[in-house]
C-alpha cells in the first residue's frame, strides 16, 4: 500500500507548492516584499522573495505525517528546520546580525546531532566519537551556509535541491541506509525533491519569485541531515559526491576571498556560476548546466555505492572540474 501512498503523496506536495506558491507570489508583491537588485545581485528587475513561505512548511508536513514517529529524531528535525525558517523570514524582511543568524544554525545543529543519536559516526572512525560529533557539526554548518551562498541565479538551488533529493532517494533504494528503514530511505528525500519540483516551476528562468532565506536556510539544513544520515550509514563517498559541484564552487570562491583578506560572509557575485552569467551564458544556460553535471554525479555517486567509492569520487572530481572548466570559459576568464 505504501508504494502506492507514497508517490500520490509526492505528487500532492508537488501540487500543493506550485498552486499556493502562486498565492504567495500575488501577496509579496502587494505588500512590497521583494528583492531589488544591487551591485551584487545577478538579476535587473525587482522579483518577490520568500518562496520558502511555501516549500518549506509542505516539506515539513509531508514528512510529519509520513514518517512521523518512525524516524528516530525526526521530530528534532522537523522543529530545528522550522525554526531556521522563521529566522529566515526574519532576516529577508529585515537583516539581522550574523552573530543571530550563526545562533540560530548552531542551536538548529545541535538539535540534529541529539537526534542522530546512535546513526553511526560520519568520519567512519577516523575520530574519536566525540570529535566526530563535533566535526560532523561543522561540516553541517557549512553545508547550511553555503547552499545559501550558492543560492544567487534563477533555479540553481531548486535544480540542486531535485537533484541530491533523487540520488539520495536511488542510493537509499540500494538498501544502505538501514537506521531509517528502506521506505523512509526512499521517500524522504523523494518527498523533498517532489515538492522543489513545485517551487522550481516559478524559480525556473526567468524567475518570477525567489527563495530567500526563509527558504535557502532550512533546505540546506534538511538535506545536510540526509547527507550526514547516508554518511554515518557507510555511504560516505555517495554523500560527498551528490553536493559535490556545490561543495567545490564555494569553498574554492570562498577561500579565495578569505585569502585577499575580503569578508567571507558578505555577498559578492564571485562564484563561478556567477561569473558565467556575468559573461556569456544566461541564467537558463547555467542552471541545466548544473542539472547535467549533477546528473553524471548521480551516476558517480551510484557506482560508489555499489562497491566502488574511490573510482566514483575520482570520476566525480573529473566531472565537476571540467564544469568548472565551462563555467570559467561562459564567463570569459583566460586559462
Amino acid at each position: 500500500m505504501a508504494w502506492l501512498v507514497f508517490p500520490a503523496s509526492c505528487l500532492a506536495a508537488a501540487l500543493a507548492v506550485w498552486v499556493l506558491t502562486g498565492f504567495l507570489v500575488r501577496g509579496l508583491r502587494r505588500r512590497g516584499i521583494v528583492d531589488t537588485p544591487n551591485e551584487r545581485s545577478s538579476h535587473t528587475q525587482p522579483k518577490p522573495r520568500g518562496g520558502g513561505l511555501v516549500l518549506v512548511p509542505v516539506i515539513l508536513v509531508a514528512w510529519l505525517l509520513g514518517f512521523w514517529p518512525h524516524v528516530p529524531g525526526l521530530d528534532l528535525i522537523l522543529i530545528a528546520a522550522a525554526g531556521l525558517a522563521a529566522v529566515g523570514w526574519i532576516d529577508d524582511l529585515r537583516d539581522l546580525p550574523a552573530a543571530a543568524r550563526l545562533l540560530a544554525q548552531v542551536t538548529a545543529v545541535a538539535l540534529g546531532l541529539l537526534g542522530m543519536g546512535d546513526s553511526g559516526l560520519v568520519f567512519q572512525g577516523l575520530l574519536p566519537p566525540l570529535l566526530d560529533v563535533l566535526a560532523t557539526g561543522l561540516v553541517w554548518i557549512w553545508f547550511i551556509n553555503l547552499f545559501n551562498f550558492m543560492d544567487g541565479i534563477d533555479g540553481i538551488a531548486g535544480a540542486e535541491t531535485v537533484s541530491i533529493g533523487a540520488g539520495l532517494a536511488m542510493i537509499g533504494a540500494l538498501g544502505g541506509v538501514a537506521v531509517l528503514g528502506s521506505t523512509a530511505a526512499i521517500f524522504l528525500p523523494t518527498l523533498l525533491a517532489a515538492a522543489t519540483l513545485g517551487f522550481l516551476a516559478w524559480n525556473w528562468p526567468p524567475a518570477k519569485l525567489f527563495l530567500g532565506d526563509v527558504g535557502s536556510v532550512p533546505l540546506g539544513y534538511l538535506l545536510g541531515w540526509l547527507l550526514l544520515i547516508w554518511a554515518a550509514q557507510g555511504q560516505w563517498a555517495a554523500a560527498l559526491i551528490l553536493p559535490l559541484y556545490y561543495l567545490a564552487d564555494a569553498t574554492v570562491t570562498l577561500a579565495r576571498r578569505a585569502l585577499r583578506g575580503a569578508k567571507v560572509w558578505q555577498a559578492h557575485r564571485e562564484h563561478f556560476y556567477q561569473r558565467a552569467v556575468q559573461g556569456r551564458a544566461s541564467h537558463g544556460q547555467v542552471a541545466r548546466g548544473v542539472i547535467l553535471c549533477n546528473v553524471l554525479l548521480i551516476a558517480c555517486a551510484s557506482l560508489a555505492a555499489h562497491g566502488h567509492p574511490w573510482i566514483g569520487l575520482t570520476l566525480a572530481t573529473v566531472t565537476v572540474g571540467g564544469f568548472m572548466m565551462v563555467l570559467r570559459r561562459w564567463a570569459g576568464v583566460a586559462h
